[in-house]
């Protein structure tokens, strides 16, 4: 679960979609339009609504060419995708406004063009038999599915990609990026009822990845409580166990603590002999656990199941087992240091 959420935090756990849809009464098909994107980021608790345009187009540069995804975007991108780059710089809005020919390339694109350990910053390409300038190499981002990559792409200016490249101002969607998790619902509606009165219909579809990734934390953070629940009873039946061996062990030693406490023994060293016990005891069942949580972990290797151990966790298994031991071995310690020592020297 913690990694699905990683994998999901990578690409953006604050956005969502808003995407040309057909509209039911009538079955027409929706336009999104850069003007949609203006109301969009209208909207309370909409920090950023990107145009975004994406589609093919062939890349040319010292004798190799390719066929690979072009996506029209804005400046706000790299914090709309979450996506930093390694080399070069962003292009900015002055960029946007005069119709740059400037591009940034997915690591992917770069290693199909240039060959791997290129700095291509400064170098140009031709895109769609339009001359670009590649100012900046984004970092790798690893596959969203399948074999299908983000990083086989050309970012450019959605200015420059809609009129010159890819010749459409329809947008492929708007991707928005909101300030709280907490209030999508209502942004959801917000953003819904703007465009129905701009549109007159609904011909659009909004796709809440934050809504979900909100469901799945949420969802994680039950099964956490889950099985801090099945932990927490786990140590108190152990607990209970150390106590029952504990107090059977003063009730068949009285004779042998009567003895202790006749020859100078005081009720703190019989407290805590006992204690010491009941922690040895349950470090011996904390070892044994951690022993078989390996074995099992190293079964599910050969069996390439992707395991990950913690020295983190194991040291707080002991810590608890430790715990355990003083907290449930008190008890039995203190009735053994209490003991009168004619009753415990006559007793069998």
């Amino acid at each position: 679960m913690k990694r699905g959420q990683d994998q999901i935090a990578l690409f953006g756990t604050h956005r969502m979609y808003v995407r040309p849809g057909t509209d039911s009464a009538r079955g027409l098909r929706g336009v999104l339009t850069e003007a949609d994107a203006q109301l969009v980021a209208t909207v309370p608790n909409v920090q950023v609504a990107m145009p975004f345009l994406g589609g093919k187009a062939m890349l040319r540069a010292g004798g190799r060419d390719f066929s690979t995804s072009v996506w029209s975007v804005t400046a706000d991108a790299p914090a709309v995708l979450q996506w930093n780059l390694a080399r070069g710089v962003f292009f900015d809005r002055e960029d946007e406004r005069r119709l740059a020919t400037v591009a940034v390339l997915g690591k992917t694109a770069r290693e199909r063009l240039y060959g791997s350990d290129v700095n291509t910053v400064g170098s140009h390409l031709l895109i769609n038999s339009v001359p670009f300038l590649v100012i900046g190499e984004l970092q790798e981002k690893g596959a969203v599915s399948g074999d299908a990559s983000d990083d086989d792409v050309v970012l450019i200016p959605f200015s420059t990609g809609s009129r010159r490249v890819l010749g459409s101002t329809q947008l492929s969607f708007v991707s928005v990026l909101v300030d709280s998790l907490e209030r999508i619902d209502q942004t959801v509606r917000d953003i819904t009822a703007v465009l129905r009165h701009a549109h007159g219909v609904e011909d659009f579809r909004i796709s809440n990845s934050a809504a979900q990734v909100q469901a799945q934390q949420e969802a994680a953070r039950q099964q956490d409580l889950l099985l801090a629940l099945i932990a927490g009873i786990s140590l108190v039946v152990g607990g209970i166990g150390i106590m029952n061996i504990m107090l059977m062990a003063v009730k068949e030693r009285t004779r042998e603590i009567g003895i202790r406490v006749a020859t100078g023994a005081r009720q703190r060293d019989i407290q805590r002999q006992f204690l010491t016990e009941a922690v040895m005891v349950s470090l011996v069942g904390g070892a044994a656990g951690v022993v078989t949580g390996l074995a099992i972990g190293v079964a599910l290797i050969a069996w390439h199941v992707p395991v990950i151990f913690s020295v983190r966790s194991m040291l707080m298994a002991f810590g608890s087992a430790v715990a355990t031991g003083l907290v449930f071995g008190f008890i039995p310690a203190r009735q053994a240091a209490r003991l009168d020592p004619v009753v415990a020297l006559a007793g069998e």
